[in-house]
């Protein structure tokens, strides 16, 4: 379980840090300039900037991670939980983006497989955390027999 616990703090890590790095020129500059993004790529959204996406980006992929992060680094009992929870915004936030742009680059591949990967490590750990807790209550088949 160490190595799935460390491939998933990694994995929060690069994600924080990526997303808090993308989002601050785009809540910087909402014209899209720092990353040369035309505002052509919004003109299927809602948005007419990349400030809200920026800010968006900054709350659910940045700091839902740093904070998984240092759950997952502290050992906070159900860390798990917000491991996985933070694959499937991830996920989400993909998928949404995806629609709106109406177009996929390897990017998205990339980040689907870092939100998949979480989702997985997330719910390994938790399976591991319940069984040792079943166990520790003298259950080792957690069935109650």
């Amino acid at each position: 379980m160490k190595t799935v616990r460390w491939a998933g703090i990694a994995l929060l890590f690069f994600l924080a840090v990526s997303a808090i790095i993308g989002s601050i020129p785009m809540i910087a500059n909402p014209g899209g300039e720092p990353w040369h993004m035309p505002q052509m790529l919004l003109q299927h959204s809602p948005f007419l900037s990349y400030l809200v996406p920026g800010i968006i980006l900054l709350i659910a992929n940045g700091l839902l991670a740093a904070s998984a992060l240092w759950m997952a680094l502290a050992q906070i009992p159900r860390y798990s939980r917000w491991m996985s929870l933070q694959g499937f915004v991830l996920f989400g936030w993909l998928v949404v983006e995806c629609l709106i742009l109406r177009f996929v680059l390897w990017p998205h591949y990339l980040y689907g497989a870092v939100a998949i990967a979480l989702i997985i490590a997330g719910i390994v750990l938790w399976r591991a955390e319940n069984r040792k807790s079943l166990i520790a209550n003298g259950e080792p088949f957690g069935d109650g027999i």
